[in-house]
């Protein structure tokens, strides 16, 4: 029997050890993983400089509080704010609790309380970003949600515009719905959308929690638009598993958020933020980047023609190494088939197979992960037939 609240629906699989794209269980099983803690082990299990940066900050100090004044805090601080061109950061634990302060910015600096969202979003498990996310199912059993949010359908501007009034604090969207399916905001629709949004005196958040950190191949994936938001979101892949969120913000929000408007006792820990700078300047680095952009290339090629005979398989969707596959049929059967011949892999919505590799995999490993995927899904396809 266990004590734990059974939240989750477990895998068979309990680890032992794990090492760059490998993870080995307790009965010496290597899997092949390209889940990373869904986008969270952005540069593998254990990098070495991420290790060596905790361990210097373990012999320092873990804990004092947000009282104090904190080096790193500012260090990180710089390194988001330069990646992606705004101004001011506040650290929190998580992506749900990132969001919650983006949702509680908005508002206190707008005076405004609406917030649109889009049909399929998802932005946490809390009761303000459980109220922001735009699916039904995780909303079931917990009674009225947090007032004031609105959803519209993705890439419908149309609706977007008839959503949009004067009691709206923001627009919160991602670039692409990571647990909706990985369905990707046109460009010209993300444009139009965020000049909308401006135009109206609302405050654009984008949630980069799955897709930043060097996930599509820039530091953000709103960068890939071209967007200028006011908020951005970001946690998973910051600090290469140690907890931490953050948003970053428009300096002119900083009067909404003066002393004892938001706070967090762990948040911008120490320890959590040595892993974080030794990530960020790894995968912020130029060189870095475009390999990732070389790999996705790679990866895309080698899927599409691997399973372009699979009647079942509709397209590949995703950007960067973050990557779909849309089945006509629903994607969970194809989950434990590929984990059996030693390979990690997740859902994303219904129908989709989702790969969220390190970005420093090797091509080897994206040819043995491709390799066993293609067997997967020829093998069930055949087993239906």
């Amino acid at each position: 029997m266990s004590n734990l609240f059974p939240t989750y629906a477990r895998w068979d699989v309990t680890p032992a050890s794990a090492k760059g794209t490998w993870l080995t269980d307790k009965n010496g099983k290597n899997y092949l993983d390209f889940t990373t803690g869904i986008g969270v082990c952005n540069l593998g299990h254990v990098p070495n400089n991420v290790k060596k940066a905790v361990e210097e900050q373990l012999e320092q100090f873990w804990h004092t509080s947000n009282l104090f004044q904190i080096d790193l805090q500012e260090e990180v601080a710089k390194q988001l704010t330069d990646a992606s061109g705004l101004d001011l950061v506040f650290f929190a634990n998580s992506g749900a609790e990132a969001n919650e302060a983006a949702i509680k910015l908005a508002r206190k600096a707008t005076g405004r309380t609406k917030i649109i969202t889009f049909i399929d979003s998802f932005h946490g498990r809390t009761f303000g970003t459980m109220a922001a996310t735009g699916q039904e199912k995780i909303k079931i059993g917990f009674g009225p949600m947090l007032e004031k949010f609105e959803y519209v359908p993705f890439n419908d501007l149309e609706a977007l515009q008839k959503a949009m009034d004067e009691n709206t604090a923001a627009l919160m969207f991602e670039v692409i719905q990571g647990e909706g399916g990985l369905n990707a905001g046109d460009p010209v629709f993300l444009k139009q959308a965020e000049e909308l949004a401006h135009n109206n005196g609302s405050l654009v958040i984008i949630d980069e929690i799955q897709t930043g950190i060097g996930r599509t191949g820039k530091p953000f994936a709103f960068q890939h638009a071209g967007l200028h938001p006011d908020i951005v979101s970001s946690a998973k892949g910051i600090a290469s598993g140690f907890p931490l969120g953050a948003i970053i913000g428009k300096k002119e929000l900083a009067e909404a958020f003066s002393p004892g408007s938001h706070g967090s006792t762990f948040g911008g820990s120490p320890v959590s933020l040595s892993a974080a700078k030794a990530t960020l300047e790894t995968i912020f680095d130029e060189s870095f980047l475009t390999n990732v952009e070389a790999k996705s290339a790679k990866l895309f090629s080698m899927l599409e023609e691997a399973l372009s005979s699979v009647p079942q398989v509709k397209k590949l969707k995703g950007k960067g190494l973050m990557v779909g596959i849309e089945m006509a049929e629903e994607a969970a059967p194809y989950i434990p088939a590929a984990r059996e011949k030693g390979l990690l892999v997740l859902t994303a919505g219904t129908n989709t197979i989702r790969l969220l590799p390190p970005l420093n995999v090797t091509e080897e490993e994206i040819e043995q992960a491709v390799s066993i995927l293609a067997e997967t899904i020829k093998e069930q396809v055949t087993a239906k037939a």
